[in-house]
């Protein structure tokens, strides 16, 4: 009998942690970088918002305005979006692989070319995102503390 209880414990974590996680999920994506220019004002397209250096482009049907994108060397917020995130133009023009032919992209806002460029020659074209819905708090997704 004092095998039953750890039993019993063991299968509703199996049960539940899913659910714990649900508002989270990785996947791979292609991250490229936009700054203020002609063709992309200083302001989100979709609802005018005034983008900041944190911020970042998604496909909304993808990934809900307002996620945090963790990935490596930072995190952003998805307020924007754009036809070439959205058909994955940047993902299909560089992928090797149909894995990153297949990726998300994601396109990091800076407020001036030279950060933009620099973070671009920095960083990996295609890497792993930690993506966290807006309503995946800690509370509701058993989720402690910053990645």
């Amino acid at each position: 009998m004092n095998w039953l209880i750890p039993v019993i414990g063991a299968a509703f974590v199996v049960a539940f942690l899913p659910m714990m996680f649900a508002n989270e999920h990785s996947s791979l994506a292609r991250v490229t970088v936009y700054w203020p220019n002609k063709s992309s004002g200083a302001n989100a397209a979709w609802n005018g918002q005034r983008l900041r250096e944190g911020h970042c482009a998604v496909d909304p049907k993808e990934i809900p305005y307002g996620s945090k994108i963790i990935f490596q060397g930072g995190e952003c917020v998805a307020v924007d979006t754009g036809p070439a995130i959205v058909n994955r133009k940047a993902a299909r023009a560089c992928g090797r692989t149909p894995a990153e032919c297949n990726a998300i992209v994601i396109d990091r806002f800076f407020n001036t070319k030279e950060k933009a460029l620099a973070s671009a020659e920095a960083n990996p074209h295609f890497m792993m995102i930690r993506v966290r819905t807006p309503d995946a708090t800690p509370s509701s997704s058993g989720v402690r503390g910053t990645f």
